[in-house]
Order: C-alpha cells, then sequence, then structure tokens
C-alpha cells in the first residue's frame, strides 16, 4: 500500500485542479470581488449599508482641539481687545526696538492708557518726542483707537520722609543740600 498522505498532499483521486497555495489562490480572490462588483447596482455605492455621519452629530462627538475651543470662549466673553493688549505689552522689546525697550517698561494698560516707566529722565523725554509714533505702531498691530495715550513716568528721586536723614518739620530734600 501507499503512505499515508501528508498534510500538504490530497490524495491522488482528489487532486485539486490549480495550487491554492499560490498565484492561483491570489487570482481567483481577486476574480470573485470582481464580479461581486459587477453585480451590484449601478446606483449603489460601494460601502453597504452604511451611512455617511451628519455633520452637525459629528461636530457634537468629535472631539474639538483645545486652540478652537480657547478661541471661541474667547470671543464669547470679549476678550479680543484684552488679549491683543497684552500680547503687544509682552512682546514690547518688538514693538518700540530692542534698544529702546532697554530703558523702558510698560507698568499698565487700562482704558486705551498704557503707563511706561523709563529708566531715566533722558529716556523719558526721549519716549515723549517718540510717543505719537509709538501709538501709531500700537494701533497698527491691535486695531484703530486701542491706545490713545502714552503715559511716560520718569524715575522718582529718593524720599527722604523716612529714614535717618528725616527731621520733623522740616521742607524735604532741598534743606538737606541746603
Amino acid at each position: 500500500m501507499s503512505d499515508p498522505p501528508d498534510g500538504d498532499e490530497t490524495p491522488p483521486d482528489q487532486t485539486p485542479s490549480h495550487d491554492p497555495r499560490g498565484l492561483d489562490l491570489a487570482r481567483g480572490i481577486a476574480d470573485a470581488y470582481r464580479n461581486s462588483a459587477a453585480r451590484k447596482p449601478p446606483g449603489k455605492k460601494r460601502g453597504g449599508g452604511r451611512k455617511r455621519p451628519d455633520p452637525k452629530a459629528a461636530e457634537s462627538n468629535d472631539p474639538t482641539p483645545m486652540s478652537n475651543l480657547v478661541g471661541r470662549m474667547i470671543e464669547d466673553n470679549g476678550w479680543e481687545e484684552d488679549l491683543a493688549a497684552h500680547r503687544v505689552i509682552g512682546d514690547w522689546s518688538r514693538v518700540v526696538g530692542p534698544e529702546v525697550a532697554q530703558h523702558c517698561s510698560v507698568q499698565s494698560y487700562v482704558d486705551g492708557e498704557i503707563e511706561i516707566q523709563a529708566d531715566s529722565t533722558a529716556w523719558a523725554t526721549q519716549l515723549r518726542m517718540l510717543s505719537p509714533r509709538i501709538v501709531a505702531k500700537l494701533n497698527a498691530e491691535l486695531g484703530d483707537g486701542s491706545v490713545v495715550r502714552l503715559n511716560i513716568l520718569a524715575p522718582r528721586g529718593p524720599t527722604w520722609k523716612s529714614g535717618r536723614r528725616s527731621i520733623r518739620g522740616a521742607r524735604g530734600p532741598r534743606d538737606t543740600y541746603g
């Protein structure tokens, strides 16, 4: 008698007409796919019975990027102007230039007025002369009318109201330099 058939071999009386392990198998699958696609009615789209999601439902169900949520919150609360002002204040050196920014800093922004502290009286005077240009540049970045005025503060001198050199009833620093 013959040997028992191996797992890979088929008995001689049941020999297949093709080799199912190779190229014939791939061709058979491709032909079956083509035939099933050809039998579908032309009105139906591919994808079976799946429905397209409703865009409004997808909008509420899909995760939203954090930047969109923050942007929507800023618009809803009317914070655009304040955020633009804080952005310019934070980026002061780009607005006025690095040399000017070394000698002054923004202290506050309230109702269209920006308070700037200069580190010397000479720079305070220079900033007062440059203030129309600075206001124009700030309004170009923030929108017209956002900045109405710059208040330039010169450095303050020392005070002798308390401490070792203070005298009760005296007239202040002019008595010290007699």
